[in-house]
């Protein structure tokens, strides 16, 4: 028992960010072998289906930036924020009002496996905020690895402006050097004071964060399906949850009306869904925790 005990503890005396690496290699390794990679290479994404996966990511995106600005003088968080390197949540408001336009927050739907995810990002920073740094560390850092590849393939396959409109997403205009700053935040994660069970508890986190996020793909392409009746693509109301990011909620559905007079005819067209947001989902994350480019 004491042999276990110490090995234990001298595997997790190694950097926080090595061991979020080891400990999501897993998930890291069954997303790597899925075949929708290989499809989103190939650019196989349609306008309709970059705008839902966008619309999702903001209401991610401002749950996580809610919490860190919750919790940014936490001394369990405050030395990795960097809100005006990092943050996305303007990013996408701008995209979002290129895609929809200027009444784009009456548009956007919000699946109940995003719905999920802000919920437990809400109760994460509400009520155990030195586990936030799992979720930071993950989205941020593999929206800085992938975004520029992300960037490219998403602009040739929409035909996107050269200019760069529908894609602020992927611009980190406060980072001049990627690789310098992604050096800078891992050391600054990594000299984090935190207990073992602390530690342990970051990358049960971490990898419950991959989850989080293969469930919001998997439940965009259930959207699809279902609302294929028909030959049209319908949206589901039962499948749409108000978009209630001030509660705090580990787990089910927030309360809330189910919202009325959806345009079905701007939502989601009969196209392999499936292959762009479990490739776009599995790209981002996949990076962050095994492809950092030194």
């Amino acid at each position: 028992m004491e042999t276990s005990q110490t090995h234990s503890s001298k595997s997790m005396s190694k950097y926080l960010s090595e061991l979020m690496k080891e400990a999501t290699k897993e998930v890291h390794e069954r997303a790597e072998n899925t075949p929708f990679m290989k499809n989103f290479q190939k650019g196989q994404v349609s306008l309709h289906e970059f705008k839902l996966v966008t619309a999702s990511l903001y209401f991610i995106y401002s749950a996580l930036e809610e919490e860190i600005e919750r919790n940014k003088d936490n001394p369990v968080f405050a030395p990795v924020y960097f809100p005006a390197e990092l943050h996305r949540k303007a990013a996408l408001e701008e995209d979002l009002e290129y895609f929809y336009g200027s009444n784009w927050k009456e548009e956007i739907p919000c699946p109940e496996a995003t719905q999920k995810y802000v919920e437990r990002l809400h109760y994460v920073g509400k009520n155990h905020p030195e586990l936030l740094v799992a979720h930071a560390y993950t989205r941020y850092l593999g929206d800085l690895s992938g975004g520029q590849v992300l960037k490219k393939i998403a602009q040739k396959a929409l035909q996107l402006p050269s200019t760069g409109e529908g894609l602020a997403f992927f611009t980190f205009n406060g980072v001049s050097n990627a690789t310098t700053f992604k050096q800078l935040y891992r050391s600054r994660m990594n000299a984090l004071e935190m207990d073992l069970a602390t530690k342990k508890r970051v990358l049960e986190e971490a990898k419950k964060e991959f989850l989080l996020n293969i469930q919001v793909f998997e439940a965009l392409q259930e959207l699809v399906s279902k609302g294929q009746q028909n030959g049209h693509p319908v949206q589901p109301k039962a499948e749409l949850r108000t978009r209630n990011t001030n509660k705090s909620y580990e787990h089910g559905p927030a309360p809330g009306k189910e919202r009325t007079n959806k345009k079905h005819t701007d939502v989601i067209p009969i196209t392999p869904l499936v292959r762009w947001i479990l490739a776009l989902g599995f790209l981002v994350t996949t990076v962050a925790v095994g492809l950092f480019a030194m």
